[in-house]
């Protein structure tokens, strides 16, 4: 179960970070500071609403994942892109947090790779479909 809520926090923040920054016109790193400061005090202030380990890892997981919504309207086609993005942050964020220390943080690499490998998705589909309609 909390496996699941960290995976509904990170495509939260990468889709509310987004709307924010584009459809709000708030920019995006307003967007993804003013959220981010939401969600850490919410859980600074109330830490016992959920479990020790939530607690501490879902103001990580949002504030990461708004670093992948902080991507430009150019970039992403649709939400299934951006839920995507989020999936991805979620799976490396869970999978190999300790490994990125050093690498100019670990929740901007993660969120780095995770909207390279969107980006990449997003071009390998446009490739199928254009083979597609070849043959």
């Amino acid at each position: 179960m909390e496996t699941l809520i960290i995976f509904i926090t990170a495509i939260a923040g990468v889709i509310l970070t987004f709307i924010s920054s584009t459809h709000l016109k708030q920019g995006a790193i307003k967007a993804s500071a003013g959220l981010s400061l939401i969600v850490s005090l919410f859980f600074y202030l109330v830490p016992e609403i959920l479990s020790p380990f939530l607690t501490h890892n879902i103001p990580l997981v949002f504030m990461g994942a708004s670093f992948v919504g902080m991507v430009s309207e150019k970039i992403v086609h649709n939400y299934w892109s951006l839920t995507f993005a989020g999936i991805i942050f979620s799976v490396l964020y869970l999978n190999t947090g300790s490994y990125f220390e050093g690498f100019g943080g670990a929740l901007g690499t993660t969120a780095s790779i995770s909207v390279i490998v969107m980006m990449g998705m997003g071009l390998l589909q446009k490739r199928l479909k254009k083979a597609k309609i070849r043959s």
